[in-house]
């Protein structure tokens, strides 16, 4: 892994633009600490910067900017391509190559083909801009899934990017506007949904996308892989195979992903949370290694939330060489004042502590880690796939005005109530938060179906321009009538909708930065794109059975991991955030809360926030993921405006 930053002016005479892109490269240091690379044409008005992370070919002949042997192309490269092999056999003679990086063989495949041609043959993760000295055309792409990012912002004449915005903010002309509008929509997600940024001017390239810059502009991005029709085509014609078949299927697929993922010329480990997705890539890594593999956990000394014992037991018998560490509330808490500056927008999805957390533990011993992503998107493992899938079913049949009786009742009782009685039942099955749990399903009771219950489910605010004062919130894939139309299946829908939107912008982007802090770089074999064109062939029974969803990913685990290691209700990678707000973090968060900090810029409207935070520390609401979200912008604000 590593950081790219550039400029391109197309009218040429860049000449303050090597200075401008070193600047902009050295704010992204973490992300390659390795070495740091420039190459301009200046008359072109182009100039490039690598930090360099070093991962396969550790030699000068893998150093970036790399240009092409016929000299044409120049490109820099955040990322790795996972198949090597399968692009050089396109090469006219790869006897000719320097080297033996990935970079290498894919800038050639460019030279060779196409960058269309390149881009459907890559396997693997990454973000590039590619020069083409020839057209004076400069190419921005990003893979399919959207494991790592790319930004971009016209400043005038000048077009800048990086690999986070933090290159962007370290241009001096960079115009420092806020997005009132991306913020209604971080305040609903947690997270600010591509295309747009905190910023007015900057965008994020959507996965599956690139783009092409020359001195007519900024091409509209052209979708080269488009999820969206994959997995109509996908869930209107399921494979009929039986599930030992598909089992076999699915198994080969991930064993050829993890291996390819393993390649690595410096020391490479594995997240391990006990849980399904991080259990199976570990168990295919140590079933693909002579050597018993090094694994990663954390947990926390609040029992609710800790999973260490879970991650041991799966270590154990896989026979990994693990390390596991405990964190008090103060080790967790000594993150938080970072979060600002490692996640350059507002970014308030509260597993980014543990990810931090654990990263920085596996940074100690390699390089590189794999990680269990994908696996909930794509094989239905979030509980609201099985809420909107029985409220279809089942509650979409019982009249509207009969379910909001039922919702009107569950709401008589305080959620406080709803804790106290949940606590009659064995904590391995009820909810982390029961009385948050009840309200949630109050509202999707009192809803018409279809989109409505998505947006409900994962809302952290309903009304967000109530808080955002002057905001229109942009609206995506969730409120699209066609999309509902294209992938009809509640079920299939949200997966869909899950894939293209909360993938990319929340887990994706909290595990790069996270990561890429600590100059770690994580892997995602889940997220092989052959498995995403393979799951969404999957029937509903193979996908959510019984309550539970991933049957197929369970079954492929339990080839290797007794179930009774991992059949267990689903934990998540939380941290108790909401009582934190009520204890120590109580004076850093009314510090970020008070009056004077709300009026400042006249960007958040004060009372419902000041509710908001009452209301919780009277112990009879659970605020959490609201408060959370306006607290990481009002730190975002302090660090960044």
């Amino acid at each position: 892994m590593c950081g790219i930053a550039g400029i391109f002016r197309a009218g040429g005479a860049a000449q303050n633009a090597l200075v401008q892109v070193r600047a902009m490269s050295e704010a992204l240091r973490h992300r390659g600490p390795d070495a740091q690379e420039f190459w301009s044409d200046l008359d072109a008005g182009i100039a490039l910067g690598h930090r360099r992370l070093s991962i396969i070919d550790l030699s000068p002949a893998g150093a970036q900017p790399m240009t092409s042997a016929d000299g044409r192309y120049v490109i820099v490269y955040n990322g790795e391509f996972y198949n090597v092999d399968e692009m050089s056999a396109h090469l006219p003679d790869t006897g000719a190559l320097r080297g033996h990086s990935d970079t290498e063989v894919f800038l050639e495949l460019v030279a060779a083909t196409s960058i269309e041609k390149a881009l459907s043959l890559a396997n693997g993760i990454f973000a590039f801009a590619l020069w083409d000295r020839k057209t004076r055309k400069l190419h921005l792409a990003r893979d399919r899934i959207g494991v790592k990012p790319l930004y971009y912002a016209p400043v005038g004449e000048t077009i800048l990017f990086g690999s986070e915005l933090k290159a962007l903010t370290a241009h001096p002309d960079f115009p420092r506007r806020i997005d009132r509008n991306a913020l209604a929509a971080y305040l609903r997600f947690n997270y600010i949904p591509a295309p747009h940024t905190v910023w007015q001017s900057a965008r994020k390239l959507e996965p599956g996308c690139y783009l092409t810059i020359d001195a007519g502009g900024i091409s509209d991005p052209v979708r080269y892989w488009d999820f969206r029709q994959i997995a109509r085509r996908g869930y209107r014609n399921p494979v009929s195979a039986n599930g030992e078949e598909l089992t076999d299927q699915l198994h080969d697929l991930l064993a050829d992903a993890v291996r390819r993922q393993m390649v690595s010329d410096v020391p490479l480990g594995a997240f391990l949370s006990g849980g399904i997705d991080s259990s199976t890539v570990t168990a295919l890594m140590q079933a693909n290694s002579t050597k018993p593999i090094k694994t990663f956990t954390i947990g926390f000394t609040e029992k609710h939330y800790d999973e260490t014992g879970d991650a041991r037991a799966v270590a154990r018998h896989l026979k990994t060489d693990h390390t596991e560490l405990r964190v008090s509330p103060d080790d967790a808490l000594a993150v938080v004042p970072k979060l600002a500056t490692i996640y350059d927008e507002p970014f308030s999805d509260s597993s980014q502590i543990p990810t931090y957390l654990v990263s920085h533990l596996a940074r100690q011993s390699v390089t590189v880690a794999l990680s269990g992503d994908g696996g909930d998107e794509f094989f239905a493992g979030y509980r609201r796939h099985w809420v909107g899938d029985q409220f279809s079913r089942r509650m979409g049949r019982v009249p509207l005005p009969l379910r909001r009786g039922m919702a009107a009742a569950i709401r008589l009782p305080e959620p406080q109530s709803w804790d106290k009685l949940f606590k009659l039942i064995p904590s391995k099955v009820r909810p982390r938060l029961p009385g948050a749990s009840m309200e949630k399903l109050a509202s999707v009771l009192a809803l018409n179906g279809g989109s409505d219950i998505y947006r409900q489910l994962i809302s952290s605010i309903n009304e967000p321009c109530l808080f955002i004062r002057g905001a229109v919130e942009p609206l995506g894939l969730a409120w699209d009538e066609s999309f509902t139309a294209d992938i009809r299946a509640t079920l299939d829908r949200m997966q869909t909708l899950d894939a293209l939107t909360y993938l990319p912008d929340d887990i994706l982007a909290k595990v790069d930065r996270a990561s890429m802090a600590v100059s770690l770089e994580a892997r995602v074999p889940l997220l092989d794109h052959r498995i995403a064109e393979f799951a969404v062939r999957l029937p509903r029974e193979m996908r959510l059975r019984g309550g539970r969803g991933k049957w197929l990913l369970r079954n492929v685990l339990a080839r290797h991991v007794p179930r009774s290691l991992f059949e267990r209700p689903k934990t998540g990678f939380g941290i108790p955030v909401g009582e934190w707000l009520r204890g120590p973090l109580r004076d850093w968060a009314e510090d970020l809360l008070n009056d004077t900090a709300l009026a400042a810029d006249d960007l958040l409207n004060q009372q419902p926030v000041r509710d908001l935070w009452q209301q919780h520390q009277s112990c009879n609401y659970d605020h959490t993921s609201a408060l959370w979200s306006i607290l990481m912008l009002q730190a975002w604000r302090r660090e960044w405006t």
